[in-house]
């Protein structure tokens, strides 16, 4: 059996990208959150904020560092598994990610060792600098990796001489036509994927009567900023499709659904489709009449334009965009519901009491994640063909490496990501199930892995029985 190499390294590249952006995700969010609750415990004294802080930070910390170690390995994938590429725009996209290894890894590394142990040996303002410090440091790598990841999807500041990118505008290559867009949306994204997570949280320990203080609190907090956030999202996302519909218009016809030059009048917004890419057409198609000219033109009989408007040897493929905007789309929308809901029910003095709204956040809680898998893919699977777009194509970026060496490394990479996962999701439950109160002020080392994943090691809570050091 013979494999395309080609799809094996989109297949593999796209596989360890999607498990990494998983955990910055988390840590973006987190790394404010905790900014933000350490100030309140220093402004206040209260030592309800303090035990937030103790317990989220562990958490933060197990994030942090699988997703450190999966983002190393992206960096090796661009030279071993898409070489072209490197050769031809390393121009431009080398400074940048040199760059933001230069200011946010080396901020985070100076000041994450004080923010993860120093509780109790710095001052607490200090301690409160160091943990403002690792989350602009996580602010700084979205920037950063944002800017590179869209400078693929807008170039611009280039020439192209002698097959290889020559930068003509560091202004224009770093602030390219879509960053200022689109770095935004990542980050509200990950500040919502951290407030739902806390705010999930925090509804389990209620529902089970446990720890309550820490759980309306921590409810409470979640479902402000989620509030606030998912109201900015909402112009921030519709302004970055107004961007990429003018950049790339066959990402955004594929995310909706549309094949037609000119669509009917009125069009309708679709929710389910069985896309035939083949004979561009949908083989079947759901939607509400009149919502796709609404939303989509701001009238009751506008018309949208379809992919068949682009040869289709630079077509996306639909399914995968549609989908992938639709389960982000269909979140937020879900999001922005409960948000509404908790309004309501916080008016009415029945927020922390009102049992299938705390089960919907439990239910809720990682929809922050998977909300941003789906946008990820829409935003990388609406570039194809290109890898650079209109400039690149991805096929072309491809290194001349074995199919079998392809395949042999990304079952390797599902191997070691599952273990990685399942030692994160591992802790992650013990901690939570152990509660907050049994948190300690700093993480403790538990010698070599095996030893860590214990049950008499994790459910103790202070570390008394720590693996012996030799």
């Amino acid at each position: 059996m013979s494999f395309d190499p080609t799809i094996l390294a989109r297949i593999q590249f796209a596989f360890t990208v999607s498990f990494h952006i998983i955990f910055p995700t988390i840590s973006i969010g987190l790394a404010a959150f905790l900014a933000i609750m350490e100030g309140l415990w220093l402004k206040t004294r209260d030592p309800l904020y303090l035990q937030i802080y103790r317990f989220w930070l562990g958490i933060f910390a197990m994030g942090f560092g699988v997703g450190v170690v999966t983002g190393i390995v992206l960096s090796f994938e661009f030279g071993l598994a898409f070489a072209k590429f490197g050769q031809m725009a390393g121009p431009a996209i080398g400074p940048m990610i040199g760059l933001e290894v230069l200011t946010s890894f080396f901020l985070e590394a100076g000041f994450l060792g004080i923010m993860l142990f120093g509780l109790n040996r710095v001052g607490p303002k200090l301690h409160f600098f160091a943990t403002c410090m690792v989350a602009l440091g996580t602010l700084l790598s979205a920037s950063w990796i944002l800017s590179a990841n869209s400078w693929m999807q807008t170039p611009d500041g280039i020439a192209i001489e002698h097959g290889r990118v020559v930068v003509t505008d560091w202004l224009k290559v770093i602030v390219n036509p879509s960053w200022p867009y689109r770095l935004p949306h990542m980050l509200i994204a990950a500040y919502i994927t951290g407030s739902f997570l806390v705010a999930g949280v925090g509804a389990w320990y209620l529902l089970r009567g446990e720890h309550q203080a820490f759980g309306r609190r921590t409810v409470s907090i979640g479902l402000t900023f989620a509030t606030v956030l998912i109201g900015c999202q909402v112009f921030v996302g519709d302004m970055l499709y107004g961007k990429m519909l003018e950049h790339q218009p066959a990402k955004m016809q594929a995310a909706e659904g549309f094949w037609e030059k000119q669509s009917q009048s009125p069009e309708p917004y679709y929710w389910f489709i069985v896309p035939d890419q083949q004979n561009q057409r949908n083989r079947f198609a759901l939607g509400t009449p009149y919502l796709g000219s609404i939303w989509l033109t701001h009238t009751l009989n506008g018309r949208v334009e379809g992919l068949k408007n682009t040869p289709r040897d630079r077509q996306p493929v639909m399914g995968w965009v549609f989908y992938g905007f639709r389960t982000m789309y269909g979140l937020a929308i879900i999001m922005f519901g409960l948000c509404i809901a908790s309004l309501w029910l916080r008016w009415q003095g029945r927020l922390f009491t009102t049992r299938w709204f705390l089960r919907t956040l439990v239910v809720m809680t990682p929809s922050g994640v998977i909300a941003t898998l789906g946008g990820w893919y829409l935003a990388e699977t609406g570039r194809q063909p290109w890898v650079i777009y209109n400039i690149l194509r991805t096929a072309d970026a491809v290194s001349p490496v074995p199919p079998s060496v392809l395949l042999s490394t990304l079952i390797a990479f599902v191997c070691i990501y599952a273990l990685f996962m399942t030692a994160f999701l591992i802790f992650t439950f013990r901690m939570i199930r152990r509660g907050p109160q049994t948190a300690p002020s700093e993480p403790v080392s538990t010698g070599s892995l095996k030893h860590a994943l214990k049950p008499a090691v994790m459910d103790d809570p202070a570390g008394r029985n720590p693996a012996p050091v030799e």
